[in-house]
């Protein structure tokens, strides 16, 4: 009889710590699945400073534009979030970045840097390539240099715009942006070249990325032709990716870069020198120095 007593007092105290602890892994396990619900790119990893993302890297972020709440009366809070309203954004930004064709090295001079025959194909491959995306352009800007300039003409002709919307920008000519990391033995040039480029290329940045205005009601689309460097420089700064690492890639003569600016600041990019529309025979990104065979 003690026996069985004993045996019913053990039951009950293993069932019940048994019931208590599948409620409390029942809790953690609900706890753990509405984490992973609520944010599922997060981990217990800690995040590097550099990784971290500036929502106000254009400086255009509602919160930072708004005057502060002064208190938390009803007053005080309903002005607040009516100007929040105002300077909220709604369109997206859509900047598409093209290089220029390939151009003969010759001459100490902009003036003699002209495209190759390959370069001007390269040019008119390109602008095919963007009247097939039938893109309404609410802007197109070139660099002020010979060979952008001549791109630019040869593209133009492919596709639909207005020619009121063609600006010239000397900001966006060729140059050194930073040192890049790593360091290249084969590339020489002086501290004072990155100074005058690096400031020059830097505004041209902030010029042509930032989110929408306010009162922008449609999505934009902008056209640069442009350089490699100044493109790369461009990638690295939307991205928030150190821009000295701007000589890891490489991008094609005449291709295509594609980055979106959401309404919310952040920014992606849908193509990186893209140039698969062209044969492989008209591929190059190297600049040549001499004239060879025309494909």
């Amino acid at each position: 009889m003690v026996v069985c007593n004993n045996l019913r007092k053990f039951s009950a105290v293993a069932i019940g710590t048994g019931a208590g602890l599948a409620v409390y892994y029942y809790q953690r396990l609900r706890e753990l699945d509405n984490t992973v619900q609520n944010s599922w790119t997060n981990s217990n990893r800690p995040i590097s400073e550099a990784a971290i993302w500036d929502s106000d890297w254009d400086c255009r972020d509602p919160s930072s534009i708004v005057r502060p709440l002064k208190n938390d009366t009803p007053q005080e809070q309903n002005r607040y979030n009516s100007e929040l309203e105002k300077m909220s954004v709604k369109a997206t930004r859509h900047v598409v970045l093209v290089r220029h064709g390939q151009y003969l090295d010759v001459g100490e001079h902009d003036k003699d840097h002209h495209l190759t025959e390959l370069g001007r194909l390269q040019a008119k491959y390109t602008g095919q390539r963007l009247h097939a995306l039938g893109i309404k352009w609410d802007k197109i800007i070139v660099s002020t240099m010979t060979r952008a300039q001549e791109t630019s003409e040869l593209l133009l002709k492919e596709i639909e715009y207005d020619p009121e919307k063609v600006k010239h920008c000397n900001y966006l000519r060729e140059g050194a942006p930073i040192p890049p990391q790593p360091p290249v033995s084969h590339w020489r040039v002086e501290k004072s070249q990155f100074f005058r480029d690096g400031a020059r290329i830097e505004a041209a940045f902030r010029r042509y990325f930032h989110r929408a205005r306010p009162e922008q009601e449609h999505d934009s689309y902008t056209l640069i032709i442009g350089h490699a460097n100044v493109i790369r420089y461009f990638v690295c700064r939307a991205l928030q990716i150190p821009p000295e690492a701007w000589l890891r890639m490489n991008i094609n003569h005449g291709s295509i870069t594609w980055l979106t600016i959401n309404p919310s600041g952040n920014v992606s990019i849908k193509h990186l020198g893209e140039s698969g529309y062209m044969p492989a025979k008209c591929l190059s990104n190297r600049i040549p120095r001499e004239i060879k065979n025309v494909v």
